[in-house]
This record gives structure tokens, C-alpha cells and sequence, in this order.
């Protein structure tokens, strides 16, 4: 073994398959100083896993008092979530931290990632944490409140970033293109203009001569006024297309021919379209958990139509009803016979990939609803394709 350990690509392998091992595989098998630091690092977080520890992958001991139990630590000292949030910036790569954050938070609970200022002041902003805040915030003392604050800002202003983009493209074809006699460079017909002197190009030169060139004007497409109202569920397990809610409406906000109504639910209805253009302000107002009333969610939408075949009711729930589900279908019923087009989105996040009653949502379904899961940027892209036909 000691003259195999010597070839340095066998060493890193065998230290790789240590690091995967864990525990059972350390006799006689030391590790680098980095290896080690992050082997330290990773147990700290995962040896709180009791199936691990039952297995004996990890060791299950270098963790702080809400770590592991029982297999007794080899770590010189205690970490705390701080140290262990500035070890991991420094030996991982950034999507490991994130995914270490993502466990850290969703999967073990460490709150104090979200709620202690000082690692608050360290954390890199990422969709985890921001989840993390919105759960946890009403643990939270004014100036940690502040702090999850800036880090909720600065996550939405990316998701913001990248759907605006999603939206302006999918919202493009607002604009149409006619013949114009007013000749503006940057109306240059090209493909057209190419068309129209095919007939003068010259093969021995290699030169297409332009006799009539063609311009455009760029007209604004007359489109009637759309409703798009999304109701969102609150319950816990929605937090995902709660935030992704909230970014969509923002970028749906004030485009032509659209009028955006934001409205979430539990066991009661709040109407959060004027807080709209701040989803920040939007999403700290927002109470997870609780019960479910669906029913409710869309008498209320029923309320607000006013032309109904100019209207798209976005449903964004798993569809686990606490109320009535009769009344749930009759209300669907209702909006999609007057001629609404009613989505019953299981999803509305980056992933697409919900966990949702599958018996109500093929009942919505038969009664015409578009069942599924979107991205932000289908749903722009389904709402621009209604407003252009």
C-alpha cells in the first residue's frame, strides 16, 4: 500500500474515495491538510444525519451543541455555524457552498444561519437562504430583520434580472413591422430589400446591386386589455412559487395590455397587488403555513374578472384543498364556462417539478383547466402569446 500511496493520481483517488467513505475507510489512510479541512467541514453538517450514522459513513462527531450525538468527535474544537460558513466559503468551490447552505438550511434546520447577524453578514445571497428568511422571519429581532432584508433584495434583483430579460423577449412581437415610405437606417428592410434586387446581383463581380431599397415602420400593435390574475398559495410547502410569484408579477407589471393582480391565500384572501412593484416589500409581508382554502382563492378571483375572455386565472398551489373541493370546482367551472383561461399551476419556479394532489388536479383538468408546472418565463411566454393573438 505504502508504494501504491506514493503515485500522487492514486493518492488523490484513494483520498477521494475516503473523503466519500467517511469513517470506515480512514484506518491507514490519511488525508492532505485541505482534504481534511473539508472532510472536518462536511462532517460537521452531515454527521447529523442519523441514517449516515446508522451506516457509519461519518464519523457524526465534529458539530456544534445541535450536532450529532453519540459517536463521540476527534475535532480539536466546537465550530459554530459561523466558522463553519467561513471554512466552506474557502474550500469549496461556490455551487458546493450553496448546496451545503442549501442542506444546511432545508434540510437540517440550522436557523441561525438566517437568523444570526453574524452569519448573516457573512452568507452569500442565494434562492436557499432567501427561502430560509421567509420562513424564519418572524424569529427575527428588528436588526436581523434588516440584515435578511438586504439579502432577500439582493436575491430578487437577480431573478428580476434574468426573467425581465425572459419577458421582453417573449412580449417582443408587440410590435409590428410595415412597409414605410420614410427612409431611417435603423428601419433598413434588409431581408426584404435582398429579395427585391435578387435579380441585379452580379456573379462574375460577386455583387448584389440595390436599386429599391425597403424600410419598415414600427408600429405599436393594438391589443386589447388582459387581466392576469395569480393566486398563490402560502402553505409551506409553496414557498418556491411564492417568491417566484411575486418576481413575475413585478416584471408583468405595467406592460402593454396587461393588468397584473397578485393575490395569496391560506385558510383567509389577501390582495397584495399594490405592493406589486416592490416584491421585496411584497414577500416580507407574506405569512407561510397555515391552512388552505382554494374555494375561497377563486370566488375571490371571480370577483375581480371583467371581461372574461380577456382573462388568464393562474392557480399556483399543490392543491391540497382544506376547504371545500366542490366549491373549488364549481368556481373553476364557473370562470372557464364564461370563458377564462384557467391554469392550475402545481409549480411556479426555476425547477418546474411539483408534489400536488394528482386526483383534484385531473378533476380541474376534466373541466378544462391547463394542469401542469412553469418556469416564470413559460408563464410570461403563455400570457404574451394570449395578448398577441
Amino acid at each position: 500500500m505504502n508504494a501504491v500511496s506514493q503515485d500522487p493520481e492514486t493518492a488523490a483517488a484513494l483520498e477521494r474515495w475516503r473523503m466519500i467513505l467517511g469513517a470506515p475507510a480512514s484506518a491507514g489512510m490519511p488525508l492532505s491538510d485541505g482534504n481534511a479541512a473539508r472532510d472536518a467541514a462536511l462532517d460537521w453538517l452531515y454527521g447529523r444525519d442519523d441514517e449516515l450514522a446508522r451506516r457509519g459513513v461519518r464519523k457524526g462527531g465534529a458539530a456544534d451543541s445541535g450536532g450529532p450525538k453519540g459517536a463521540g468527535g476527534s475535532a480539536d474544537s466546537v465550530l459554530t455555524t459561523v466558522d463553519w460558513l467561513d471554512g466552506i466559503t474557502r474550500l469549496f468551490p461556490k455551487e458546493t457552498v450553496e448546496r451545503l447552505t442549501r442542506d444546511a438550511v432545508d434540510r437540517y434546520q440550522i436557523h441561525d444561519i438566517v437568523t444570526d447577524p453574524k452569519v448573516l453578514e457573512r452568507v452569500e445571497p442565494s434562492p436557499a437562504l432567501l427561502k430560509a428568511v421567509l420562513r424564519t422571519k418572524h424569529l427575527m429581532d428588528p436588526k436581523v430583520l434588516e440584515l435578511a432584508r438586504k439579502l432577500v433584495s439582493a436575491v430578487i434583483a437577480e431573478l428580476m434580472r434574468k426573467l425581465a430579460t425572459e419577458v421582453r423577449v417573449s412580449f417582443s412581437g408587440t410590435r409590428l413591422r410595415r412597409p414605410s415610405q420614410v427612409r431611417l437606417a435603423r428601419n433598413f428592410d434588409v431581408k426584404r430589400t435582398l429579395r427585391g434586387n435578387l435579380g441585379h446581383y452580379q456573379p462574375e463581380e460577386r455583387k448584389l446591386y440595390i436599386e429599391d431599397a425597403h424600410f419598415f415602420t414600427r408600429s405599436r400593435r393594438h391589443v386589447d386589455n388582459w387581466q392576469v390574475i395569480l393566486l398563490v398559495d402560502q402553505s409551506g410547502s409553496m414557498v418556491s412559487s411564492v417568491i417566484h410569484s411575486a418576481v413575475t408579477a413585478a416584471c408583468l407589471w405595467g406592460l402593454p395590455g396587461v393588468r397584473t393582480h397578485l393575490v395569496a391565500f391560506d385558510t383567509s384572501v389577501v390582495d397584495l397587488t399594490s405592493d406589486v412593484t416592490d416584491p421585496v416589500e411584497l414577500l416580507m409581508k407574506v405569512q407561510l403555513g397555515g391552512g388552505t382554502d382554494i374555494a375561497k382563492a377563486v370566488t375571490y378571483a371571480g370577483d375581480l374578472v371583467a371581461n372574461p375572455r380577456r382573462t388568464i386565472v393562474a392557480l399556483i398551489s399543490d392543491l391540497y384543498e382544506g376547504g371545500s373541493e366542490t366549491n373549488l370546482l364549481r368556481g373553476a367551472r364557473s370562470l372557464i364556462e364564461q370563458g377564462c383561461r384557467f391554469l392550475a399551476l402545481c409549480a411556479l419556479d426555476e425547477e418546474a417539478n411539483p408534489a400536488f394532489n394528482r386526483d383534484l388536479a385531473e378533476r380541474l383538468a376534466t373541466l378544462g383547466a391547463q394542469v401542469g408546472a412553469m418556469t416564470p418565463g413559460e408563464l410570461a411566454a403563455f400570457v404574451a402569446e394570449a395578448v398577441n393573438s
